[in-house]
């Protein structure tokens, strides 16, 4: 109630479906009660830990896909308020190998969507306090680039961030607590990947919007007060 149905209230969000998946908080406390939650609430889609969502583009035949990932579970738990602290490997390697198996099956099933859209909560790559995460570029940015994903949307970092490299675009939203403005990791990015950056502790935060249509998928990053700080289109695969 206190952070999610109090909260996102406003009339345009009402009938929305949220797709969720968890982060390294939801899986300190009970992953297992907010998929439960699914069966309760109309908008709150939490099927499992792991999923995918296809997507039809309106007005075309053409479809996009949208996989939701448990990076927790794929890379282990860690310390959000220690900076630079990264996880420190799953605590279960058979549910890691196994999520790991059904994702490459899914982007080899997807090779015909338009749009091939990846999340998780982890970072592959970012600039900012906890930087890229070792086990997601190790493990998940080869398939990302092999099978040429569209986007990989992911929070983690409190910033927006947008990075491109390898022709994968990098989404960081992570602005909708609060906003912090460390870039302490911007080396350990490949070089000139970074493209935009937004951190500043006085905002009220903000979010990152994607559209998909035939032609393009756009990506923008927008403030709470409806600023448009950056806008990125993204081409078809």
């Amino acid at each position: 109630q206190e952070t999610f149905e109090q909260v996102f209230t406003a009339p345009g969000l009402r009938d929305l479906p949220w797709f969720v998946l968890a982060g390294n908080h939801d899986h300190a406390g009970n992953v297992t009660a907010q998929l439960a939650y699914s069966h309760r609430s109309p908008r709150w889609h939490f099927p499992h830990y792991y999923y995918s969502l296809r997507l039809s583009l309106p007005g075309t035949n053409a479809s996009a896909r949208l996989l939701m990932l448990d990076t927790v579970t794929l890379c282990g738990g860690g310390d959000d308020f220690g900076a630079g602290d990264t996880p420190r490997g799953p605590r279960n390697p058979k549910a890691a190998a196994a999520q790991l198996t059904w994702l490459q099956g899914r982007l080899t099933a997807a090779r015909h969507d338009r749009y091939v859209l990846v999340a998780g909560h982890y970072p592959v790559w970012s600039v900012a306090e906890h930087g890229p995460t070792a086990c997601l570029v190790r493990l998940l940015r080869p398939l990302l680039r092999r099978h040429r994903v569209t986007a990989y949307l992911c929070g983690h970092d409190h910033n927006l961030q947008f990075l491109e490299e390898g022709g994968v675009g990098y989404v960081v939203s992570g602005a909708g607590n609060f906003v912090e403005e460390s870039q302490q990791h911007r080396r350990a990015v490949p070089p000139g990947s970074l493209r935009f950056f937004f951190g500043a502790p006085t905002s009220p935060g903000g979010f990152a919007h994607l559209r998909l249509d035939a032609h393009m998928a756009t990506v923008t990053f927008l403030e709470a007060t409806g600023r448009v700080l950056y806008r990125v289109a993204l081409p078809p695969r």
